[in-house]
């Protein structure tokens, strides 16, 4: 009796203690012991910035370091180790029990018997006091296994979706890193001229202030000229501010510390731009089979047709077999040491009448995977056409760009010639300047925009832009996989400027 009190006092004691929790607010010691954590863990393993980045060591940074790219690679990471541990499953069970059992006194019974009542026998005992009692225990379930080897199944679907999604990251991320390494290259030209002509500008905007404080024209000439003066120190502002982000945005894609400077290789653009000559009903097809998300549709469709499977044979009687030696210290047993062995039927008959509503929900989600696969379908064959247009107008854009760079550098020449031999103002100068740098940026953002339509186009039409090597290659084999990768996607497009520019 003390024994139970002693329990129930114990037992009462911590659901007390366990009503009154309080919730308990992050310290700030552990907060910053997060934030140093995660710090340290943003660049960690990253190859240091050693030399001048070209286009190829881009995308390679941007697929190793990228932090949404290294977050597909370990969920694919994550569905292998699923599929590892579907295996075990299929196994049967091997279960080790050992036991102690004891008392103060002794197990004893009286017999009495059911006719007359009276007490037959003595009171006796058949145990030990203490006993210890071990048992190796092997059983298969059938209908486990056969359940076991369909998830199996579906987790090896799980890992081609992740895959997959893999894949359509990567294909993101390359269209990314092209159109922003085009756009900090530009930045890396422009910039130096912008500041020159910034302070040129700023010079003229002294020099009017000064002859307008001083009457030496006229007032409203000397106001207008001064507003032309801070329109374009102005537009020279917002120019920098633009390109100045165009790293950032480069930097950010390849997981490089926020404030680190690093160089890029300047190369020079094509001087023309290669046509595209395959069929757009076979860029569709291609696109059809080999996109990314319409294969992930066509897996998650073998995953529910292996969930119709498990749940007929959850219908099923389940048959359960048993296996193992056995070992017990009583002292009054005959055989201390036995081997058990047994069957054992179960059927579950409520299942009977819930399976039917359960394949009614199954035949549901059958008619919404086929409906977004069909959604998907016209959703990628418009993607297809939309990406050919934006090659077409990006490449239209850029003859037009190129055309009236090259018009307007010849303009500025001409208005240089004039300055010289004080036939122009200034101001004209000033603003023909501006107008050429204004072109060649157009001209640069042109080239990245088309550089992005590209590779746009190679998503679209499901092409896979990141060539098959190692999870731990290094940057340079990296790198250079994808240059092969990306020249191999400029022969085939019948064209050798880009070819030359890749090289």
């Amino acid at each position: 009796m003390t024994y139970v009190k002693f329990f129930c006092i114990t037992g009462l004691f911590y659901l007390l203690t366990g009503c009154i929790l309080t919730p308990t607010v992050l310290t700030t010691t552990e907060i910053n012991t997060r934030v140093d954590r995660d710090l340290q863990q943003l660049t960690s393993n990253q190859a240091p910035v050693l030399a001048p980045i070209d286009l190829y060591e881009a995308m390679a940074r941007a697929l190793k370091y990228n932090l949404e790219a290294k977050v597909e690679v370990m969920k694919t990471m994550l569905a292998h180790q699923n599929l590892d541990l579907a295996h075990y499953d299929l196994l049967p069970k091997l279960v080790a029990n050992a036991g102690y059992d004891g008392r103060n006194n002794f197990s004893g019974a009286r017999s009495r018997s059911l006719l007359s009542g009276q007490t037959s026998l003595e009171p006796s005992t058949s145990s030990d006091k203490n006993l210890f009692s071990t048992d190796l225990s092997l059983s298969w379930d059938v209908l486990d296994f056969g359940l076991s080897y369909v998830r199996a199944q579906q987790a090896a679907d799980d890992v081609l979706i992740a895959e997959e999604e893999k894949r359509r990251v990567a294909h993101r991320v390359i269209q990314e890193v092209r159109k922003a390494y085009w756009r900090a290259v530009s930045a890396d030209r422009m910039l130096g001229p912008l500041a020159h002509l910034d302070d040129w500008v700023t010079k003229a905007l002294k020099n009017a202030r000064a002859i307008h404080q001083r009457h030496l024209d006229s007032p409203l000439a000397s106001l207008q000229y001064q507003r032309e003066l801070m329109t374009t120190h102005n537009e020279i502002q917002k120019l920098h501010h633009q390109l100045s982000l165009a790293k950032i945005e480069l930097a950010t894609l390849m997981n490089l510390p926020p404030g680190e400077t690093y160089e890029l290789v300047l190369p020079e653009h094509p001087g023309t731009i290669p046509d595209m000559t395959i069929a757009l009903e076979t860029l569709e097809r291609q696109a059809l089979e080999n996109r990314p998300e319409l294969r992930t549709i066509d897996y998650r469709k073998r995953i529910q047709a292996k969930e119709t499977k498990a749940a007929i044979l959850e219908m099923l009687p389940n048959l359960n077999l048993q296996f193992g030696p056995n070992y017990n210290s009583n002292s009054f047993l005959f055989n201390n040491h036995w081997l058990t062995y047994g069957a054992k039927v179960s059927w579950n008959l409520l299942n009977l009448f819930r399976q039917p509503a359960h394949f009614k929900r199954l035949e549901a989600q059958k008619d919404v995977l086929d409906a977004q696969s069909v959604a998907l379908t016209m959703a990628v064959m418009t993607q297809v056409h939309v990406s050919v247009a934006q090659l077409t107008a990006a490449r239209l854009e850029v003859r037009n760009t190129k055309r009236y760079h090259e018009t307007q550098k010849k303009i500025s020449e001409q208005v240089q010639t004039y300055w010289v031999t004080n036939r122009l103002s200034e101001q004209t100068v000033i603003r023909e300047r501006l107008n050429n740098l204004l072109a060649e940026i157009r001209h640069n953002v042109a080239m990245a925009d088309l550089e992005a339509a590209y590779a746009n186009l190679l998503g679209a039409v499901g092409e896979d832009p990141v060539p098959i090597v190692t999870p731990d290659a290094n940057m340079t084999a990296l790198a250079n996989a994808l240059r092969t990768r990306w020249n191999v996607f400029v022969e085939t497009d019948g064209t050798d400027e880009r070819t030359a520019e890749r090289s």
